[in-house]
């Protein structure tokens, strides 16, 4: 990747031979998968602009490259609003074989950030792991008290290679932000929001306390029976940035669990059905009310409990939503559902940065024809987050750039409802959810405090009542003093005004013209002397060659 820096772009700073090391093993790794792209920049060959490789050859290439770059790929595939489909799919299955450390080693890792010697605090830990992923690998124990608990513990030695593949993913960012590609899609900063997110990853006491937030906000709720589902416990005494221990649930992978299906014929919604409107109705809560979600519901987090609970793991990547975009996030469902192009247009420009003045005709178009592939169809064909990707992607190929969170929230939508109709077939988001819509926009209007919300109101309103004459006041001072500027922008003023002025360029050419055929014309039928005839005969070449001008530009197609 490394390669980039052979084109024009910015040189790269000297780097140590550890770095260089990584680079050629980065090098032999893309050139080993194939990338026509990087093969050519190698060979020197001409590549102006970045191309991404093929799904399949991006996701062997991270693979390869080890557990920071399969963590990247991982953050790629949580921006729909960045990647196409095709990457979104490849991505989101992207898994690092990474084998667990040995028991000895991780032992004494253990050892050295516990609180006290494990003997005193466990009655007993397994130092050889019960699953491992590219960060860190789980261990399970039992404490003093009888209480059995899971250990995530980060990898050795992690710290580090995450800090010296993260420094060559600046640098490449730095060198691809000088292209086309790069300030469309803001390499720079895609690269420092992803060393912030895997910082985080590193630091478990931040995944803990996302785990306790989430545990409380759906501890309780009106839209569905909170003791069915579960969020582990956070033990915080024998939590630290190394190791996080938590409640030990017993159960099963959601797609693993052997449950009844629903039966029309008895009235019987069966287990499928309930655990598909439990989960529908909590993520719809934390998606639209708390505006704090679980970024990563695939079938692998979300477990069938021994007793019949639901229970959600993974806590280290979660979205937020303030409530202006819950606000909007809500309208945007509800105009997807109703075909409703013009609405989702407004609502886009509401949520996403125009990178360049957007075509908003264009737009409507886009979302027009997007919309209606859908028109008629039942909800049971309506996939609602593949078009919540889909909007994401024409509003991208519109100059929008969208925020991450809205990318993240329609990511863990395709989650949700992808793990949901791979366990129970046939059920549809809107149907599950339809009944709240009514809930939730009262909740959105007047919140769970009717007279704060009042309260509030009636401040704002009062705020209101006395800047106001204030202002009319200064405006009117500023009319009397006849000081009042207006600053208008109108889009396509300049190419109006460009447009003026050459017509008038035009139009005082002409006179002049004019003015030199009608001076030679009169010189020349007057008495003639040598002055005269010279006099003439340059009043006539003037003449002509301003004519010409005038000419040509009148007939010169515009653009030139």
């Amino acid at each position: 990747m490394m390669a980039l820096a052979s084109s024009n772009l910015p040189q790269p700073p000297m780097v140590s031979s550890s770095r260089l090391v990584r680079q050629k093993e980065i090098i032999e790794v893309v050139l080993g998968n194939g990338w026509d792209y990087m093969r050519r920049v190698l060979v020197g060959g001409k590549a102006d602009e970045p191309e991404i490789p093929p799904p399949a050859v991006l996701r062997n290439i991270l693979t390869d490259l080890g557990p920071v770059y399969v963590k990247l790929g991982q953050l790629l595939s949580t921006r729909p609003d960045l990647m196409p489909p095709a990457y979104i799919e490849e991505l989101s299955s992207l898994q690092s074989t990474v084998p667990p450390v040995p028991p000895e080693e991780i032992e004494t890792h253990i050892r050295r950030h516990l609180p006290r010697p494990p003997e005193e605090l466990f009655e007993r830990l397994e130092y050889r792991a019960i699953a491992a992923g590219s960060i860190a690998q789980t261990h399970k124990a039992i404490l003093k008290d009888g209480r059995l608990v899971a250990l995530k513990v980060q990898r050795p030695g992690i710290g580090l290679q995450v800090e010296r593949d993260m420094t060559l993913i600046r640098d490449v960012a730095r060198l691809v932000s000088a292209t086309q590609f790069g300030q469309r899609y803001n390499v720079v900063d895609l690269a420092e929001e992803f060393a912030d997110a895997l910082n985080a990853e590193l630091d478990f006491t931040t995944e803990a306390g996302y785990t306790d937030q989430l545990r409380r906000n759906l501890s309780k709720s009106s839209w569905y029976d909170a003791s069915q589902l579960i969020v582990p416990q956070i033990y915080w005494d024998l939590t630290n940035s190394k190791i996080m221990t938590m409640e030990w649930l017993e159960g099963t992978p959601l797609l693993k669990a052997d449950l009844l299906t629903e039966n029309p014929h008895n009235g019987n919604i069966g287990l499928r059905g309930a655990a598909t409107t439990l989960l529908f109705r909590a993520f719809f809560k934390q998606y639209f009310v708390d505006g704090f979600f679980h970024a990563d519901p695939h079938p692998g987090n979300i477990f069938y409990l021994a007793d019949g609970r639901l229970a959600l793991l993974d806590c280290g990547m979660m979205g937020h939503l303030d409530p202006r975009t819950r606000n909007t996030m809500t309208e945007m469902v509800l105009a997807i559902v109703n075909c409703d192009a013009q609405r989702c247009a407004q609502l886009t420009l509401q949520l996403a940065e125009p990178l360049k003045p957007v075509n908003l005709v264009r737009l409507e178009s886009d979302y027009t024809r997007l919309l209606g592939r859908y028109y008629g169809l039942s909800l049971e064909q309506i996939n609602t987050a593949e078009i919540f990707g889909q909007i994401l992607e024409a509003g991208t190929q519109n100059n929008l750039r969208w925020p991450a969170n809205v990318g993240l929230f329609t990511k863990s939508l395709a989650n949700l409802e992808g793990a949901a109709r791979m366990f129970n077939p046939g059920v549809n988001l809107i149907d599950e959810i339809r009944p709240l819509m009514a809930d939730l926009f009262r909740q959105q209007l007047v919140g769970d405090d009717p007279l704060q919300s009042l309260l509030r109101t009636g401040l704002e309103f009062r705020n209101l009542s006395l800047s106001s004459p204030r202002q009319f006041g200064f405006l009117l001072d500023r009319l009397s003093s006849e000081q009042l500027k207006f600053s208008l922008s109108i889009q396509g003023l300049d190419d109006l005004r460009r447009s003026l002025d050459a017509a008038s360029n035009r139009q005082a050419f002409s006179i002049v013209v004019a003015a030199l055929i009608v001076g030679a014309a009169i010189v020349a039928t007057g008495r003639q002397s040598s002055q005269g005839q010279i006099l003439s005969i340059i009043l006539f070449a003037a003449a002509s060659f301003f004519g010409l001008w005038l000419l040509f530009s009148i007939v010169r197609p515009r653009g030139r």
